[in-house]
This record gives structure tokens, C-alpha cells and sequence, in this order.
């Protein structure tokens, strides 16, 4: 059962997406929301699996609301403005409903999480008590990654590419970078795009706001692009 929280200041539009998610097996509903402020407190003492928020909302915006999450719940926009789902994206949303949507398009969107979660669930990712390697599945195997040895980490989808050094081939596995990431310890590796997580003690070359690896060129998204001048600053001679 997945545990869903709605949040939206219009009456309708609220009434709307509750319906759906009551109607729909699979989720239950334990909180509705007419403004992200209410939801905040909810959530401080209750988990959530899946969030369905509106964007613009007087006094905290959903993607205001959004970038204060932390790491667990996934989360759909539900929106009348379309200009939105770029920055939507930027904060690895799940999906993006345009109002007014149909029941339909709710569903494909719910499957969306459906699907991640399960992956979750699946995929064993595990890590030592030191924290200097991490069982991954791959290839109906699973392989021992040594945190040394990683160069970066790129998201694709329902999978995440994983690139060794002195290995050509990246490793394929069926997981999201997000859970990945959740595994890593934070001293040691950086998301610094939605779609990139680099080990920062592989780093030796920066270009124009991008890191240089061989030939590969890792984007810093401005939405990461402050913690990682944080770490620069640090390290800056």
C-alpha cells in the first residue's frame, strides 16, 4: 500500500486528485492539504510514500516545498501552468499533471511511482560497516564496488550507470540514483546534477562549471552548483 498526502489551495482541484487517489487501488490517503505549511507539520510526524502538490500557492510554493523535502517521499505536480515542468524536473519529480488531467493520465503517473518503489524494494544495495565498498546488482550478478575506485555515478531512468576507473564499460544496474545516493557516504560524493553524482576525491580538472573526466564532461545544474562551490571553496588554494 502506498501512503499518499495531497496538498492544493483550490477546493476543486483538491477534491479532484483525492477522488482519484480513493478510487485507485493500491493507495491511501492520509492527509489532505490546502497549503504546504499544514502538510510540513503533518509530515514531521508521519512518513509518506507518495505527495500530489500543487505549485503556485500563497506563502510557500509547491517547488519551494519541494526543495525543503527530505530524501523518501515521491512527488507529482499537479499544475494549471505548464512553464513549470523544467524546474519540475531539476528537483527529480516523478511526473508533472497539467490541469485539468484525467483519471487516465493520474494513473500512468501513479505507475510511475509504483514501479520506482518496487525497484527499491528489489535491487539489494548494500554497504560495508566501513564504508569503502557497496554490493550492487548487475547482470544477474552482484558486484563489489570499492568507493576508491568510482569515478562517477550517471541516472538514467529506472537505471543508474556506474563508471569505474580504469574499467571502459560503466556498470548497468536496475535501481534510481536516488537510492543510490542515500547509500554514498555524503564526505565523498556529490550529486551536482539531477542526473550526476561524481566522487569529489576523483576530481582534477573543472571547466567552466563542469568537471572534467577523460573525455566526459559532468555538468553542475545551478541547483547544486552552491554546494558544490562550498566544497571548492574549502579545498581552494
Amino acid at each position: 500500500m502506498i501512503n499518499v498526502i495531497a496538498i492544493d489551495d483550490e477546493p476543486l482541484a483538491l477534491q479532484l486528485v483525492t477522488g482519484y487517489i480513493d478510487k485507485t487501488p493500491g493507495l491511501k490517503l492520509i492527509g489532505k492539504f490546502d497549503n504546504p505549511i499544514d502538510a510540513s507539520e503533518f509530515l514531521a510526524e508521519t512518513s509518506a510514500d507518495l505527495i500530489f502538490i500543487d505549485i503556485q500557492m500563497p506563502d510557500l510554493s509547491g517547488i519551494e516545498f519541494t526543495r525543503l523535502l527530505e530524501k523518501g517521499p515521491k512527488v507529482i505536480f499537479t499544475t494549471a501552468f505548464e512553464k513549470y515542468a523544467l524546474e519540475g524536473y531539476k528537483l527529480d519529480i516523478v511526473d508533472y499533471l497539467l490541469k485539468p488531467f484525467s483519471y487516465e493520465e493520474f494513473l500512468i503517473a501513479v505507475h510511475k511511482v509504483q514501479k520506482l518503489l518496487q525497484l527499491e524494494k528489489k535491487v539489494p544495495v548494500n554497504v560495508d560497516v566501513n564504508n569503502e565498498f557497496l554490493f550492487l546488482k548487475s547482470d544477474y550478478k552482484i558486484k563489489r564496488l570499492n568507493f576508491n575506485d568510482i569515478l562517477y555515478i550517471e541516472g538514467l531512468k529506472d537505471y543508474v550507470k556506474v563508471y569505474i576507473h580504469n574499467v571502459p564499460k560503466p556498470i548497468l544496474s536496475l535501481t534510481s540514483l536516488k537510492l543510490l545516493e542515500s547509500k554514498l557516504p555524503e564526505m565523498r560524493f556529490m550529486r551536482v546534477h539531477r542526473s550526476f553524482i561524481v566522487n569529489l576525491e576523483k576530481i582534477d580538472t573543472i571547466e567552466r562549471s563542469r568537471i572534467v573526466f577523460g573525455k566526459e564532461y559532468i555538468p553542475v545544474s545551478d541547483q547544486y552548483k552552491e554546494k558544490f562551490q562550498e566544497f571548492l571553496d574549502k579545498n581552494f588554494l
